[in-house]
């Protein structure tokens, strides 16, 4: 059958229409999925205030966490989440560190009531039992440790009151024993991090606005970075391949990436307010950083270029957090701080 010119072009312009794919201004388009999933949430009943700092024991299947107020740190099963067990005989447990080789469990201890004596604690993962107690200053709290010298970096208050600086004890786990203290300035500090050779420690100079970077070879403070327009810094972590730090503070709440060789900033991005922990996620080029009511989730394109993928929502003051490469699996301790009726747990989140 012939046609005619315009009832060809007529023709046409039907098909086109019909191949052509429909959107509806009704239907929204499809959301995409979350970076993590929440698989397994663990309530609990009878705790109150604040969960600090996580370790793992990836091998022995335990996740132990920090529980302020209980005077304890819980023991969990990563792979289910469900509590296993109670370790006591703390004032006031805050930051923790596992040693997968001697199967010790390291606790800072900032004591009890406020100003007394603090300590860190070397615990047999076996039993559970505190092996050996070094007393320090008052104002213990976070701490690192060094496989290179077999030391535990720790800060406290200085020997004594007064002054505007603050001490970093080192602390030598095949003796027991304080071997050496440096001066730090400012009244505190926050998280602090060894790099890979153990010659350097990287910590959060919340007193100062700074990072401070520490020889560990001559134990000294060699420099101080300034940080931009941001205060209250508290997590912190490395990516030694690129070069670059991780620093998050609380006012405002801010991730900010410095560069290692220069001390410069070269990236601040808004965050999760209320901030303590900061996770790398090597296998995705990711960055989780917790704080209340969400985790905060950005994407590493390269070196100096970051975005920000998602506020994955979470629970009142679910700051404390820690990433498990091995189970895909980020781990957030759901607060009760200031808070009448909050509902504390443990939240375990997949990544996607």
């Amino acid at each position: 059958m012939k046609m005619n010119p315009s009832s060809a072009a007529l023709l046409g312009s039907l098909v086109l229409v019909l191949a052509a794919p429909t959107m509806s201004a009704q239907s929204p388009a499809a959301e995409s999925p979350l970076p993590l999933k929440l698989v397994v949430t663990t309530p609990m009943p009878g705790f109150d205030g604040d969960f600090d700092h996580f370790a793992a024991d990836v091998k022995g299947d335990r996740l132990f966490l920090a529980a302020e107020n209980a005077k304890t740190v819980e023991v969990f099963s990563l792979r289910t989440g469900a509590r296993t067990g109670t370790i006591t005989g703390f004032g006031h447990p805050l930051v923790l560190a596992y040693l997968p080789n001697s199967d010790h469990l390291i606790v800072t201890d900032i004591g009890f009531p406020e100003g007394a004596p603090g300590a860190v604690h070397v615990v047999d993962g076996k039993d559970y039992k505190i092996l050996t107690t070094v007393t320090l200053p008052p104002g213990v709290d976070h701490g690192a440790y060094n496989p290179a010298d077999n030391c535990f970096y720790v800060e406290s208050g200085r020997e004594t009151p007064g002054g505007k600086d603050h001490q970093l004890n080192v602390i030598d786990l095949g003796t027991g024993k304080r071997v050496a203290s440096l001066a730090l300035p400012g009244e505190s500090n926050e998280g602090m991090i060894v790099d890979s050779k153990g010659k350097t420690l990287y910590i959060n100079l919340t007193g100062t606005d700074e990072i401070g970077v520490v020889d560990l070879v001559s134990r000294k403070l060699v420099a101080r970075w300034p940080l931009p327009e941001a205060h209250n810094a508290h997590a912190i972590a490395l990516d030694e391949a690129n070069r670059r730090l991780f620093t998050v503070t609380r006012k405002p709440a801010k991730f900010i990436v410095l560069d290692l060789d220069s001390g410069k900033p070269v990236c601040s991005l808004p965050c999760t307010g209320v901030n303590s922990d900061i996770s790398r996620d090597v296998a995705r080029n990711r960055i989780y950083i917790s704080g209340t009511d969400t985790t905060s989730v950005f994407e590493q394109r390269d070196a100096d270029h970051y975005v920000h993928l998602a506020e994955v929502p979470t629970a009142y003051r679910a700051k404390s957090s820690i990433y498990v490469p091995e189970l895909n699996r980020l781990y957030v301790a759901a607060s009760g701080k200031n808070k009448p009726g909050a509902k504390l747990a443990l939240l375990v989140l997949e990544a996607q």
